[in-house]
């Protein structure tokens, strides 16, 4: 009489699942930017246009370099124009730009700066701010901005809001305005889009970094 083998039979083993091929990029997700902008330029009509032409909103997370002639509105002093005259080495960088039709208010630059002789000033960019020198800055982009009136009305609690943007979204043509979530469930019906993966995972997508250069000059 054969004994019987242990284990599992042959053939029994879970298939291989299938790889996850991403066809085309989301139009939720961030892409990273390193942006050198040139001596001489305005850093903050070098983003403008940027987010303008890409068609994308702009967050600008940190930057370095050293900027000359700033004007600042301090949060101490409302309404009143503080002019920094002289060279200036930039701490911090944060702030936003949205292309239109985005409102005016969602766009601008908060900094703070160095003196030469130690002192610390910052305050909400007005006008140009001039580069002293190449000006690195960090920032990521993205193409889809919801607009929220807050606080919520009891009414608009169960009803999506307009999105903000040059179309239905920051990338597409105008004239199409939709709602965000119309947009994610066309995005998840196209079934060229993503192939085998799973939907927790349609919201973090890493994309890899894509470098941009204010003076049109190739990377290092």
């Amino acid at each position: 009489m054969s004994r019987r083998p242990r284990g599992r039979p042959s053939g029994s083993k879970n298939k291989p699942k299938p790889p996850i091929i991403i066809t085309r990029d989301s139009a939720n997700a961030l892409r990273t930017h390193v942006m050198e902008i040139a001596d001489g330029c305005d850093i903050m009509e070098s983003i403008s246009n940027f987010a303008r032409r890409r068609q994308r909103g702009v967050c600008i997370m940190s930057g370095t370099g050293i900027v000359t002639n700033v004007n600042l509105r301090q949060p101490a002093s409302p309404g009143a124009i503080v002019t920094l005259h002289g060279r200036f080495e930039i701490l911090s960088l944060a702030g936003s730009f949205l292309p239109p039709p985005a409102p005016p208010a969602a766009s601008g630059l908060t900094i703070y700066l160095a003196g030469g002789q130690g002192q610390v000033v910052g305050g909400s960019v007005v006008g140009a701010l001039m580069a002293s020198g190449p000006v690195v800055v960090m920032s990521a982009s993205f193409s889809n901005a919801a607009y929220e009136r807050l606080p919520l009305e009891e009414d608009d609690q169960n009803h999506p809001l307009p999105v903000v943007t040059g179309g239905g979204s920051l990338g597409s043509p105008p004239g199409n305005i939709g709602g965000q979530g119309g947009q994610q469930q066309q995005m998840m019906a196209d079934p060229s889009l993503f192939h085998g993966m799973p939907p927790n995972l349609l919201n973090s997508i890493q994309l890899p970094s894509e470098p941009y250069w204010a003076t049109g000059r190739p990377p290092f």
